[in-house]
């Protein structure tokens, strides 16, 4: 399948907004389905137009997931290109029967991280993979699938990880038939030396085929990481509203890098990004509102764009 240069057109920078599925994975304060609902509909009306809603997990153990049908449709309602979390088959058929637009699969860097993620060895994981594919081609071809490798630049469980092996991973998902592939630094392991490399060995495998980059902020290396990865490459980046979220099977793991901290990084690197970062602030209070009690990050949130200063770069070549 040739992926949609509509959906991740690969001559600018798209923003994926996380925070309604990573951004609750650890939240002990969870937003109700309306705030959700709320959120999702301010943030589309500040330009924001990709975002992971949910997962397709178990409600009794994930009930920050439970409305993820209902996101799902308002997404739809509102066209945006909405993504889920399929860890497993029975994810899968819920998401093939729903109008989702990607369904997001995961395979570990590390083999410890994948049993504890998945139960899953990361053989099985990349199998998974490609009977995903097979279903969603039999079922639902208007779908995207979506490979995401997590730990790929270190692993709380296992340490160093080779990015030679993350390639291979990479081009693994991709001949099992994932339309896109994501590199996650899990547990903010990496700085901007690794996090280029890796990108633009990424940038070498896919070609003219966009990929994802999902950092973390844990070690404050998140904005530093993202121009890392603008600068060799990568033109989709996952962030999340106010640097919600986490990993609950890496041990260490804290927030993504913010959104919004994200835009602003763009826009001054030259990438037009459409996103009014006014309007943002409207959204995060909606959350914060939604989730007392949960830490929010972000220096663009304290501090403000420059006030009478031209900040933005001419856009990038």
């Amino acid at each position: 399948m040739t992926l949609r240069t509509d959906i991740y057109p690969a001559d600018r920078v798209t923003l994926r907004e996380v925070g309604l599925r990573d951004g609750l994975q650890l939240a002990k304060a969870l937003p109700s389905t309306d705030a959700k609902i709320d959120w999702l509909t301010q943030e589309a009306a500040a330009g924001v137009r990709h975002y992971e809603v949910g997962s397709f997990l178990p409600a009794g153990r994930f009930p920050q997931f439970a409305d993820v049908r209902q996101m799902i449709e308002t997404a739809q309602a509102l066209d945006l290109h909405s993504a889920a979390l399929t860890l497993n088959e029975r994810g899968a058929e819920a998401a093939l029967a729903s109008g989702v637009r990607e369904m997001v699969c995961v395979v570990s860097a590390t083999e410890d991280h994948s049993r504890a993620n998945m139960r899953r060895s990361r053989a099985a994981a990349v199998d998974l993979v490609a009977d995903i594919v097979a279903m969603r081609d039999a079922q639902a071809p208007d779908k995207l699938v979506n490979a995401g490798i997590a730990m790929a630049l270190g692993c709380s469980l296992s340490g160093d990880v080779d990015p030679a092996e993350v390639l291979r991973l990479a081009e693994a998902c991709l001949e099992a038939g994932a339309d896109i592939v994501g590199l996650a630094d899990t547990v903010g392991y990496a700085g901007p030396r690794a996090v280029g490399a890796l990108c633009a060995g990424m940038e070498k495998l896919c070609g003219d085929r966009p990929f994802i980059i999902h950092l973390h902020d844990t070690r404050g290396m998140g904005v530093a990481n993202v121009a890392a990865a603008l600068d060799n490459g990568a033109r989709v980046i996952d962030a999340s509203l106010g640097g919600l979220g986490g990993c609950p099977f890496a041990p260490g793991a804290t927030g993504n890098v913010v959104f919004e901290d994200v835009v602003f990084l763009a826009e001054s690197m030259g990438f037009r990004t459409g996103i009014d970062l006014e309007k943002l602030t409207d959204v995060r209070r909606i959350a914060e509102e939604a989730m007392p009690g949960e830490a929010f990050h972000g220096a663009l949130h304290r501090a403000g764009p420059p006030v009478n200063a031209t900040w933005q770069a001419a856009p990038a070549a």
